[in-house]
Order: C-alpha cells, then sequence, then structure tokens
C-alpha cells in the first residue's frame, strides 16, 4: 500500500504526491489537483475496508482503477486490462464494494459584498450506481476530513443517482444538480479550434445587418445569438447561451470555425477594448480565450477557401415518385441524401435484418469490444453476436417509428425548370456571374430567381405526379410537412444544416404545390448559392427532391447527435436537446432546449441545461430519452458509410402517447 505522506504532499521518491489518511486543506488540494473543464480537481478512493482515503496526485495518477489495482491491491496493468470490465463492475456498481470512487472540484460564488468564497463539490464518474445510503456514506466521510471552513456539496453523476438522493433531506446530504453548477458558465465551449482575426462585436441585430456586407473571412464574429445565414469567417462567438446543436454551430462544427459561448464578453471588449482589434481566439473543453494581438497577423485563408465539394451525378431519368418506405440508401442520387436515408430507416425497421451492433463490436482498447456492455443496456443475458443483433434490431424497431410520406425525385424539379424559358434565362445569368465572381451581382439574381421559381406555374406532367402520389396523405384535410431533400447537402465537409427550406403547414393541393415550389427555390437563395460556390459545387449539378410527409403532433421535439459535440474523441456519450412542440424549435435557436447526455456504453444520463423552460422533465420521460439515445448509437452502425464511429444526426418528436418518430437521419457534420 501506498505510504502515507504528510499533509504538504511531500512527493515520494517517485515524484508521486498521493497522500493517505490526511485531511485536506486547501493548499494540500491545490498541491494536488489538475484542471478539469475549467476547474482545478482532485481523485479520491475512498478504502471502506481500512476505513481511509486516497488524494490522488492527479498529475501521476489520471484513472481511480489503475491506482486501486496497481497501488492498493498490488496487481499489474496487464492484470487489471484482463478482468477491466469485472473490475469496473465492482468498483461502479457493486452495492457491497469495497471501494468509492470519486471527484472533488473546486468552485467559486460570489458573496453580497462582491468577493469570492471557495467551496467544493464531491461527485462519482457517470456511471457509477451508488444507491443513496451509500451517496450519503460517501459525503460523511469527505465531509469529515475536508477543512470545515469549506462548504462541500454532493454532486449527483446521472439521473439514478439524483432519484436516490430525492429520498434523502439536503440537510443530511447539501447537493446540486449539474445544471445549478455549470448552466450559468460564464464560457463554454461550442466547437473547440483556434483562429486569428478581427474581433467583430455587435450588440444587437441591427448592429450586425448593418455592418453584415463588409464582413469576410478573416473576422470573428460576436454577438447574442449568430443568425442562421451567418457568413463563413475566422471565429464565432455567442455572447448569449445556445446549443451546440443549433444550425448555425452545427455549420460551424462542419466548417471548423472556433465558436464558444463568451458571456463576459461585454465587460471584457470595454476592459480590453477588442472590438475591431485583431486576436487570438482559443476555443477549448476546459478554457475560452481572447487575447490581443499587437497589430494584424499574416493570416492564411482558412482550409474552407480551398474546398471542392465532390456531389454525385443526379439521375434525371427513370425515377418515379416513390413512398418513403420503398426507398433506399442507394437511391440517394435521385432524390437526395435525406429522402433516402428515411427510406433507409423504413428497412431497418422493417426487415429487422440490420447489424446494428457494429459500433459495440469494434475494439476500445484495452476491451477488445463493448459487446458485453451492449448486453447490459439491452438487457439481454446471451451476448453473442447473434442475440445481440436480434435484441438491437427488436430494441429499435420497438423505440422508434420512421414518417410516412412521398419522395419527390429530382426529375420533377428538372422538368419543372426546363418548362419555363425565363427560369433557364435567369440561371444561365447567374452561372455566368458566378463564373466571373462577380459576387455583388449573386444575391440580386438568385433572389429574382426564387421569386420567379415561387412564381412559375407547374407544368402539367409535374403536377400529376405530385397530386397522384399524395392522394392518401391529403385526405380529410391532413396537414402535411414539406422538407428539402438535395444533393447539396449531408457531404463530408459540407452539412448545408438549415440552409434549405422546410414548410411544416401544408393543408391541400394547391398549398402543396406552393410549398414543393417554395423548397425548390431555396435551392437559389443567396446564401446557399455562395456557400456552394465557395465550396466549388457547380449549380449545374444541384437538384431538390422534396419530402412530403403526414404532419404528427408533438408534444416534445428535438435532436440528438451520436457524440458529445464539445469532445469529438469521446465514444461513450449521445447529446440530446429538446423542447415542447416541433424538434425545428431547438435547431433555429429561437428557444434554449433542455440538453442532456446519455452514456450508451456503461449506461446512465445526466442533465446539462434546463433551457427556457427552467424545469427538468419527469424521470420517465428522462428514460425514455435514454433509450432514444441508444437506439440512435445503434442506428450509427447500420448509417456510418465506412467508419461505425461517424455520428449520426438525428431529428425526433415524441407523440402524447409517447411514441417517437424519426423525421430526419444525417450525417452530423464534424
Amino acid at each position: 500500500m501506498t505510504g502515507t505522506l504528510h499533509e504538504t504532499g511531500v512527493p515520494d521518491a517517485a515524484g508521486d504526491r498521493t497522500v493517505v489518511g490526511a485531511n485536506l486543506s486547501l493548499p494540500l488540494f491545490r498541491a494536488l489537483s489538475g484542471v478539469l473543464a475549467g476547474h482545478p480537481y482532485l481523485k479520491v478512493v475512498v478504502d471502506r475496508a481500512e476505513h481511509t482515503w486516497h488524494l490522488l496526485d492527479t498529475r501521476v495518477h489520471p484513472f481511480h482503477v489503475d491506482y486501486i489495482a496497481t497501488r492498493v491491491l498490488g496487481r499489474t496493468l496487464d492484470e487489471l486490462d484482463a478482468e477491466l470490465d469485472a473490475f469496473n463492475a465492482s468498483v461502479y456498481m457493486d452495492p457491497e464494494r469495497r471501494f468509492l470512487l470519486g471527484v472533488l472540484s473546486l468552485h467559486t460564488e460570489e458573496e453580497a459584498g462582491g468577493s469570492e468564497r471557495p467551496f467544493l463539490v464531491l461527485e462519482t464518474t457517470e456511471a457509477d450506481t451508488m444507491p443513496g445510503p451509500l451517496l450519503e456514506e460517501f459525503y460523511h466521510f469527505v465531509r469529515g476530513r475536508v477543512d470545515g471552513r469549506l462548504p462541500l456539496l454532493l454532486k449527483p453523476a446521472n439521473h439514478g443517482q439524483e432519484q436516490e438522493l430525492a429520498a434523502i433531506g439536503e440537510a443530511r446530504v447539501p447537493r446540486v444538480l449539474s445544471h445549478e453548477l455549470f448552466g450559468n458558465r460564464t464560457r463554454t465551449c461550442l466547437n473547440p479550434g483556434e483562429a486569428e482575426g478581427r474581433l467583430r462585436y455587435f450588440r444587437t441585430a441591427a448592429e450586425y445587418e448593418s455592418a453584415a456586407a463588409d464582413l469576410g473571412w478573416p473576422d470573428i464574429i460576436a454577438m447574442p445569438r449568430l443568425p442562421d445565414d451567418v457568413p463563413r469567417a475566422a471565429g464565432f462567438v455567442n455572447t448569449a447561451p445556445t446549443t451546440p446543436l443549433s444550425h448555425t454551430n452545427v455549420l460551424a462544427a462542419g466548417w471548423g470555425i472556433p465558436n464558444a459561448i463568451v458571456r463576459d464578453l461585454d465587460a471584457v471588449v470595454r476592459r480590453e477594448g477588442l472590438d475591431g482589434a485583431w486576436v487570438r481566439y482559443r476555443v477549448r473543453e476546459d478554457a475560452v480565450t481572447l487575447e490581443r494581438l499587437p497589430g494584424p497577423p499574416a493570416l492564411e485563408r482558412p482550409a474552407w477557401h480551398r474546398q471542392r465539394i465532390r456531389i454525385e451525378t443526379p439521375l434525371l431519368r427513370q425515377a418515379p415518385v416513390l413512398a418513403l418506405h420503398r426507398l433506399r440508401r442507394t437511391d440517394r442520387d435521385g432524390y437526395g441524401t435525406k429522402a433516402a436515408n428515411l427510406g433507409e430507416l423504413h428497412h431497418v425497421l422493417d426487415s429487422r435484418t440490420a447489424d446494428l451492433t457494429r459500433f459495440h463490436a469494434r475494439p476500445r482498447p484495452p476491451r477488445p469490444d463493448l459487446l458485453g456492455h451492449l448486453a447490459a443496456r439491452l438487457g439481454e443475458p446471451d451476448a453473442s453476436r447473434e442475440r445481440l443483433r436480434a435484441a438491437a434490431a427488436e430494441h429499435v424497431a420497438r423505440t422508434v417509428r420512421a414518417p410516412r410520406g412521398v419522395a419527390l425525385p429530382f426529375r420533377l424539379h428538372h422538368l419543372f425548370l426546363t418548362s419555363s424559358p425565363a427560369l433557364q434565362q435567369g440561371i444561365g445569368r447567374l452561372k455566368m456571374a458566378l463564373e466571373l465572381d462577380a459576387l455583388d451581382v449573386v444575391d440580386s439574381l438568385s433572389l429574382h430567381l426564387q421569386r420567379l421559381t415561387c412564381a412559375t406555374a407547374m407544368p402539367e406532367e409535374v403536377a400529376r405526379a405530385i397530386t397522384a402520389s399524395v392522394a392518401d396523405l391529403t385526405a380529410d384535410g391532413r396537414r402535411l410537412v414539406v422538407r428539402s431533400s438535395s444533393n447539396a447537402e449531408d457531404l463530408p465537409g459540407f452539412s448545408a444544416a438549415g440552409i434549405y427550406d422546410s414548410v411544416t403547414t401544408v393543408h391541400g393541393t394547391d398549398q402543396l404545390m406552393d410549398a414543393v415550389r417554395q423548397v425548390w427555390a431555396s435551392l437559389l437563395s443567396p446564401r446557399s448559392v455562395r456557400l456552394r460556390h465557395q465550396a466549388g459545387i457547380p449549380l449545374d449539378d444541384t437538384y431538390m427532391g422534396v419530402i412530403v410527409q403526414e404532419y404528427t403532433p408533438a408534444e416534445l421535439g428535438g435532436v440528438l447527435v451520436t457524440c458529445d459535440p464539445t469532445r469529438p474523441e469521446d465514444f461513450r456519450n449521445v447529446y440530446l436537446n429538446c423542447t415542447p412542440g416541433s424538434p425545428e424549435r431547438v435547431v433555429d435557436g429561437t428557444v434554449l432546449p433542455q440538453q442532456y447526455l446519455y452514456n450508451t456504453v456503461e449506461g446512465g444520463g445526466r442533465t446539462v441545461d434546463l433551457g427556457s423552460s427552467r424545469e427538468d422533465l419527469p424521470a420517465a420521460v428522462r428514460t425514455a430519452l435514454g433509450r432514444l439515445a441508444l437506439t440512435g448509437r445503434l442506428l450509427q452502425s447500420h448509417f456510418s458509410e465506412a467508419d461505425c464511429d461517424e455520428a449520426l444526426d438525428i431529428e425526433w418528436l415524441m407523440t402524447a402517447e409517447g411514441t417517437f418518430h424519426l423525421v430526419q437521419v444525417r450525417p452530423y457534420a464534424r
């Protein structure tokens, strides 16, 4: 066993400052701690058998279990790796466990006079299933050995621990929830990265609009909420809370633009005179900084200026209007990726033959695979690959539904465009302007083409094809949703999230025709034309398919991505956002959604932010969202084209009956 060091943490011969049995003071904490998410933290191990605790030197011991195995139990790391999952279960899940593992983090709160008071927060790992009595024992053990002048709060690591603590009064175990601790964080990473550029700070939307025409790629654009049509730039800064899953932030991730929330920017700008100054902007998970530069740096155009995105040659012949369930993923060259993926989703749910275990079957050293964890998540005692494939397919089919609807192919868009000489002439002028880089006239030509598209009569052949295909959907005046499905989106390096239109309130044939034209016209919006031109996507090769779906009333709607957006290396978590009503409210940034992380390997979920509602969802709904998160992870195994670690972006809604419907499945731009 490691020898006990005195309270100052003097290192042993190996330079290890780990302390056993001593009380914890603030100086000792600072001597041993590292930094996580911008806060000093210290790993602790309580040994119930020895009635003592270990304060780990973070620099030397990054993992609890490695320390316990080698320093306390005398095993080698190879021996630990050989039984890692069983060992983890013994320290994280066994109700009679010998060791209690946790982290102490140091925070400050502002007091009435403006001074800051430090306090400590104790928490376990997110996968820990510690029951209420054990959590209380853990808290009081640590409380009795921490400087009494330092307040100590317990932070439940997951929803299960929150429920366990509900029966224990806060007077016995003072606590703080994750969203209470981090929801008002001054600076938050949205998309990691670094850039040098000129800071352009706009306090209002009106200020931004008056200067938008002058913004260029060397600028770092800062304002309360970035608009969806923000141009590509060196960096983005949000001064008001937002979510990593809004359209703007998804685009930033796809373009590789550093992006963060900096709530104190106004004070920083006033104090340091940064508005219009050249700065170095660094966005990391644990820190967001803006550093003034002495003058304009020698800038190189960002990588996206050299992009040349390739798109598949669109199929314009022999592509009939088809029900969504008849499409497969390979049909994207005639209907667009969105429509093809929804057809593929129908196939996955109906056939139940897809292998949805590929993500968990991949080696994650030191583990040969995660299939045992998947068996636990599915409640399946048989961890054989064959049985897990069947159980995964059953789980997904029980959890989600695919939308009923039809897909209009590129061929109809092509017939519409070629039916109008005026449209052909307008497109010719726009192509010429793009070839000459006459960007000063591109916007006006695009706007003219949009208006002309919406006003052009639908050719009889096209109108017949549409009305015949949607007869069942339009019966009894049902409400329809009309969505875009272009061949110029969901591409590597070009997600196009939020660039094209959807129309969600459509009744009857006349409104349907108008909605289809509006979706077609969005392919010619100034912003979409400019962005595709920057990416080297030819106008001639770009077409729009259309999805016509039956409207489903939503009690709750949202988006999930099968990763943690701020930690791309994290293979465990699924990030999920939701808000009452349709999923569009999450991605358009009009409300701040409720935000959750769900661990799809060891299990467990936690609330990240309560959003505009300021209330958490009921426990039963959060549990259902956990099943949805696992479903997203399983679908990733099928929809990832080359690498089963490629994340998915899924829009979903939940009905009043608690049924989940997936309305969009696409690659997540990162």
